[in-house]
């Protein structure tokens, strides 16, 4: 292949005698003369041995290396970070976490810009990894797909790593012993893989292959399985041909193609966190999303999923009965999905599904039209004198619809859990958790350990929890996050006292403090922003750049 319109970008460092030094840097790196003449394939991995989400990912990166070549391309391996969310979680270190997403994006866009590959295929395989990909490909515009590492198996007795967080709370109720506790730390994670249920990894996997840059079923594989190296080795292929095509991520990742995302993170039970990335993706490719428009989705769409973490099934048993690939096709028929949209085979995402086989029948993962899990959507979207510029609350219906409590305020995530431990949290609290925001904390921390032990204190229908910070894919239970303006920003979750009523009302997208206007007005004007937690480094920086939550908390908005 040596049209040097399919090396649009390698052909600046490969040809020419002033390019001699670059071709004997890369005949170093295994390049061959008739390398020179291929379009060349960025392979960004996100492998890692820090996590068993990506620690199997090196062997997919190679798979997928040996598909761009046999498909007439050049593979190149680069490495991006990856950090776990579910090891940080509770600790200063996740302070991290949020940011590692744009580490991960500027790593793309820079190895992959500096290098002048034609291509790129990003292999995602935690939480920020993916959004992280997407965000470094759409920044650069060229010929890309998105690959999930897949999912993880359940651990023994039906656990996942939720299961070993709730138990923390069981065990601090007395209803797990310390023995229990060890038998589920030992066996909930039984090997490679994302964690196991609709929480963030599999809810963006989702979304990503539901926007067209994955290959249908990517998003629903397991880990470990030779399904999942055949989507490595396809994706060679796929690759070559969006090549000749000139099929860029901004021909993908349409208005069209977000609002699909959203409408099967939806219909899926799918973490809050993808309202947070998806903003983000979105601005990465110039296109205008906002919270609006999931309030607007979300108003048609029902969740019809029946998976963890409010559900009962797991990815893997979704896996088992098809994947996504039927659930779209069940929306297409229903006029919710647009199956105009192009996608990474080249063809329209309706193309795609045409010959999608249904669900069996009775299985009980799926639920039909007729029996949804929830008529609308559980991500609400929420605004009131507490969040004028918006929240976003985590409503399955399971917890009631509204709820009404007084105040209890702590100041950061640690605070809370040990109140949540130690009995000092009760039936009726709204636990307000604050300065825990994009820049506040810095880093916008997930409050899995609040919320996992909340439930293990059989506490999940009594309390209900605030925070300018997000919640991980796995949190449940009454739980409203993203507050903004933040507590750091001078919003009014900065002036709640110990002791104030709160209302949530899902019904009628609200949340309130039942204070006057003159009380809110006086108690910010008292207010005084405190000292920034870090003043240099990579969480300074990023506290400096980055945006609302709203916004998406990306960090190039603004510059």
């Amino acid at each position: 292949m040596t049209d040097k319109k399919l090396r649009k970008y390698s052909s600046q460092v490969t040809d020419g005698v002033e390019h001699a030094p670059s071709r004997a840097m890369l005949r170093a790196a295994g390049f061959s003369d008739q390398d020179f003449t291929k379009p060349q394939v960025g392979v960004a991995s996100t492998w890692s041995m820090v996590t068993p989400c990506n620690m199997h990912i090196n062997t997919l990166a190679e798979e997928v290396n040996r598909g761009v070549d046999e498909a007439g391309g050049k593979g190149i391996i680069y490495n991006t970070i990856t950090i776990s969310d579910g090891i940080s979680m509770g600790t200063e270190g996740m302070k991290y976490s949020l940011v590692s997403r744009e580490v991960i994006a500027d790593s793309i866009e820079s190895v992959s810009g500096c290098m002048a590959h034609d291509a790129i295929i990003s292999i995602g395989g935690c939480d920020k990894n993916m959004p992280g990909c997407m965000i470094g490909m759409a920044r650069l515009n060229r010929p890309s797909i998105f690959i999930y590492g897949g999912t993880i198996q359940p651990g023994k007795n039906h656990t996942d790593i939720i299961s070993v967080f709730e138990a923390v709370g069981g065990h601090a109720s007395g209803t797990v012993s310390d023995i229990e506790l060890k038998q589920i730390e030992e066996t909930a994670i039984p090997g490679a893989g994302s964690c196991g249920g609709m929480y963030t990894a599999n809810t963006m996997a989702s979304a990503i292959e539901a926007m067209g840059m994955s290959l249908p079923n990517s998003s629903a594989q397991d880990a470990i399985s030779k399904d999942k190296q055949e989507d490595c080795l396809r994706a060679g292929e796929a690759i070559m041909e969006l090549i000749r095509r000139d099929i860029k991520p901004s021909d993908i990742m349409t208005k069209a193609a977000f609002e699909n995302a959203i409408t099967v993170v939806i219909a899926l039970g799918g973490s809050t966190n993808a309202v947070l990335h998806l903003i983000a993706m979105a601005h990465s490719i110039d296109v205008e999303l906002g919270l609006d428009d999931f309030t607007r989705i979300g108003q048609k769409v029902p969740v019809l999923a029946d998976l963890r973490p409010s559900g009962q099934y797991l990815m893997s048993e979704l896996i088992q009965i098809g994947g996504i690939q039927p659930l779209m096709k069940m929306l297409l028929d229903r006029g919710l999905l647009n199956g105009d949209c192009i996608t990474v085979t080249g063809r329209s995402l309706a193309e795609n599904l045409a010959d999608v086989e249904p669900y069996p029948e009775g299985q009980e993962i799926i639920h039909a039209f007729d029996n949804p899990i929830k008529h609308n959507s559980h991500l609400v979207i929420m605004r009131g004198n507490l969040a004028p510029e918006g929240a976003v609350a985590k409503i399955t219906g399971k917890e009631g619809l509204s709820f009404t409590g007084t105040a209890r305020v702590f100041h950061s995530e640690e605070e809370s859990l040990k109140g949540i431990l130690d009995g000092t949290v009760v039936k009726g609290d709204v636990l307000v958790i604050r300065y825990e925001g994009p820049k506040g904390a810095p880093g916008m921390r997930e409050m899995l350990s609040p919320t996992s032990a909340i439930m293990g204190r059989g506490l999940g229908q009594e309390v209900a929890l605030i925070t300018d910070g997000r919640f991980s894919g796995g949190s449940h239970g009454f739980v409203v996050g993203h507050v903004t303006p933040e507590a750091y920003e001078g919003g009014p979750i900065a002036i709640i006292e110990n002791g104030d009523q709160i209302t949530i009302d899902a019904e009628k997208q609200e949340i309130s403090l039942h204070l006057s206007d003159d009380e809110i007005r006086a108690r910010l004007d008292a207010w005084k922003q405190p000292e920034p937690r870090y003043k240099r480094g990579v969480l300074a920086k990023y506290a400096k750049t980055v945006a609302s939550a709203s916004e998406g908390a990306v960090t190039d908005k603004y510059l």
